[in-house]
């Protein structure tokens, strides 16, 4: 990381033999957590602050206490809620990336935790399981394999600890290797799951199977034979030892279920895990009292949750309308020249910089860390159950898709919309200076589609407009994005942000937004490049460990507020302001440098004749 920040400034000082102050924007100031922090992947209590090339700057300003308030009205503002804790380069090496390859797109998706600790890192799972205690089981109703694979569990650990590191060792129905948990049958891994009176989960464990067990079965099946187990291994006949017991283990039910809700709040939308909950709540109630209140709240924050979820859905929805309604200013070049533009709403890019990041972590905050294996998870034969709960699994993952492909047009449209070209060169630097900004603060997301903006053909036509732009950032900050070797630049620069944010001694030192469409593309090719069941039947537990390393990855990256003020002009306008379809960026183009041979002549007049058509439509 420390490697590129040297070689940018290098390179600017060469091509603009101009002192490097000169050409950085003013210091940027990352953002604090949002959430108590996770547990890290690994300590770094001894780890050296990397080089990075994220600037140092003052510390902010205290963010408000209602950050919400005063950012745009109720009616349109998706953040107004209280919410809990592209296109072809033009350089050479890459001419034949198509636009849209850089764009979102829905095709690849099939179809806040509140005060809770956070899940604990996947990556130290490895001493969590076969030395855990021996649990509890007299009396126990279930099967012999699993009372075999409990009693065995001390036995692996010694046997592992006995011949050292490399033993596979197999038991019952679950196989470890090294301590490690490698695979195991689905009933087993459910059993592992329930707690006694003198055994709990490790919490690595619980994140890992209840984020990948709907790969095989869902949440509701698995909530239903979870509590199920926890009841029935209490049960002896005797109907006084029976409460007795059962009193003992419902704190550890409780417990898990907490941990279920507030990490996992949205599996709650379905009526059914509702009803086996309130189920549990009654159960609990008869045995505990304590366990019962403990219940009751866990109740209140999750339905508090899923209301602001509900609010937010609506309010993007309304924004997404209003964005939609295209006012007649946009219908012509001529026309839309009378709509104010970016400039002369914000001309400072750090300004608009962080404006963008505000964005970008409100619609993180509400992506649920399960829509990113929902997107290839077996399809609910219920799906399409009409009820209050049953919505889309994987909405707020579209709808930042979405807008990312927004700002991306966006920024075509900005640089399309002038009639002059002097002022559509101003609008280019101006955005470079914002992408560079986003780079600085760790906003690698905004980075991107402003880059996929500048790259769309309608925009990258302009040679004129161009020929008066001094692109030496630009191009420097395209190759730290460059996607040649799997976007190696982009991961070493991610790498140096997520070092910085997970060393940081400040809140403007926390920030990392990564480039979502790898994001996704990463946990998609793992899914598929691995088989989820070994040739024995059993779940490739290896595989979920892997997939949850990378999603609690992100649950680490959405825990953090932004401590820029709001503009509620500003965010008001990124998020309604009508923008051109792909047509009428072309045509804009045409319009803006006319066309250069036969065949652009033949697309502007079609291009014409469609619109037209289109218009008298509607």
């Amino acid at each position: 990381m420390g490697t590129h920040c040297v070689n940018l400034h290098a390179e600017l000082r060469r091509r603009q033999g101009a002192n490097l102050e000169n050409v950085i924007m003013p210091p940027t100031t990352p953002y604090a957590g949002k959430f108590s922090s996770c547990v890290p992947y690994s300590s770094n209590a001894n780890h050296q602050q990397p080089t990075s090339p994220y600037r140092s700057s003052t510390v902010p300003k205290p963010a408000r206490e209602n950050i919400y308030s005063g950012a745009y009205s109720v009616g349109e503002n998706p953040y107004d809620i209280p919410q809990p804790h592209s296109g072809a380069y033009r350089s050479a090496s890459v001419s034949s990336v198509n636009v849209r390859e850089h764009h979102y797109t829905s095709c690849a998706l099939s179809e806040n935790p509140y005060s809770s600790p956070q899940p604990h890192s996947p990556r130290q799972h490895s001493t969590s399981c076969p030395g855990r205690a021996h649990r509890h089981t007299s009396g126990s109703s279930g099967s012999s394999s699993d009372q075999s694979c409990r009693n065995n569990n001390n036995v692996a650990a010694a046997k592992a600890r006995l011949y050292g590191h490399g033993v596979t060792t197999s038991y019952g129905e679950m196989c470890y290797h090294d301590n490690s948990l490698v695979s195991a049958s689905l009933e087993a891994l459910i059993q592992h799951l329930v707690p006694t009176v003198d055994y709990y989960p490790d919490r690595s464990y619980v994140f890992t199977f209840l984020l990948s067990s709907r790969l095989f079965l869902p949440p509701y099946e698995l909530m239903t034979r979870v509590c199920h187990l926890c009841v029935e291994q209490q049960r002896s006949g005797d109907a006084l030892l029976d409460k007795i017991r059962f009193r003992e283990v419902a704190p550890k039910l409780v417990q898990l279920l907490t941990e279920w809700t507030e990490t996992f709040p949205y599996d709650f939308r379905d009526e059914r895990m509702m009803r086996c909950l309130k189920d549990m709540t009654h159960h609990v109630a008869r045995g505990d009292e304590y366990s019962w209140r403990a219940m009751q709240q866990m109740t209140q924050r999750l339905i508090k949750r899923l209301s602001a979820l509900g609010q937010y859905e609506e309010a993007v929805a309304a924004l997404n309308a209003a964005a939609m309604e295209r006012p007649a200013s946009l219908k012509s070049k001529q026309a839309s020249a009378q709509r104010n533009d970016v400039l002369s709403l914000c001309d400072d890019p750090f300004v608009l910089a962080q404006q963008l990041t505000h964005i970008e972590l409100d619609r993180l905050s509400f992506i649920g860390p399960e829509e990113f294996i929902q997107t290839f998870a077996m399809k609910d034969p219920l799906e399409n159950h009409k009820g209050f709960f049953r919505k889309r699994k994987t909405s707020n993952l579209e709808a930042y898709v979405s807008w990312f492909n927004r700002l991306s047009y966006l920024v075509a449209t900005e640089i399309c919309m002038p009639m002059k070209k002097k002022h559509r060169a101003r609008i280019i630097e101006f955005f470079i200076d914002v992408a560079q900004e986003c780079f600085n603060i760790g906003n690698f997301n905004s980075l991107m589609a402003i880059i996929t903006g500048m790259n769309m053909s309608p925009v990258a036509r302009l040679k004129k407009t161009w020929n008066k732009v001094n692109t030496d950032k630009f191009e420097i900050l395209e190759h730290q994005m460059d996607p040649s070797s799997n976007f190696s630049n982009y991961r070493t620069a991610l790498r140096g942000a997520n070092q910085r944010s997970e060393t940081a001694h400040s809140s403007q030192e926390k920030i990392v937004i990564p480039f979502f469409s790898l994001l996704i593309k990463d946990i998609y090719f793992l899914n598929e490049g691995c088989a989820s069941r070994l040739p024995n039947g059993h779940i490739n537990f290896e595989k979920l460990w892997e997939l949850a390393k990378q999603v609690s990855e992100f649950l680490v990256w959405r825990q953090v507020v932004c401590p820029f003020d709001r503009d509620r002009r500003i965010l008001q306008y990124l998020v309604t302001t009508p923008i051109f379809t792909e047509d009428e960026l072309h045509l804009a183009s045409y319009e803006s440098e006319g066309p250069e041979n036969n065949m652009e002549k033949d697309s502007r007049r079609s291009l014409r004749s469609s619109l037209l058509h289109r218009e008298n439509r509607t």
